[in-house]
């Protein structure tokens, strides 16, 4: 049977994937903005989507690939970007963002986080 987990380290080595979205703009996290990931199918290169969240008040949401979920391969983050700034009265140069990345090893814990303003967006591999 599983050990019990106890402390919040037994997620280490099990591979998850994280993101979160921040204002850049308003050095505020964004809110309620819709994010999707999608995994490249081979062959044929077909997108096939795996998960869809919303962003919670801090600009984050759950894992969208829980632990032991991912698998070696290519995938993308879709942020609906133009909604967001909608909702605050922007408009935005950017309909949306996808970041696409490569998991190479399933067991690592990724986190992808996103900056974002009307005119300019940043992202990066984080820990």
């Amino acid at each position: 049977p599983p050990l019990p987990q106890a402390d919040g380290m037994s997620e280490v080595g099990n591979g998850t994937l994280t993101t979160h979205v921040l204002n850049t703009a308003s050095g505020l996290p964004a809110a309620g903005l819709v994010v999707r990931l999608a995994r490249l199918q081979e062959p044929g290169m077909e997108w096939m989507e795996l998960a869809q969240r919303y962003t919670d008040a801090d600009g984050r949401c759950q894992p969208l690939l829980a632990p032991g979920q991912a698998k070696s391969g290519t995938y993308k983050l879709h942020f609906e970007t133009a909604e967001y700034w909608q909702g605050l009265g922007h408009t935005s140069f950017y309909p949306f963002v996808e970041v696409v990345f490569i998991i190479t090893d399933p067991a690592q814990k990724l986190h992808v986080p996103l900056l974002i303003s009307p005119y300019s967006y940043t992202t990066y591999r984080g820990s």
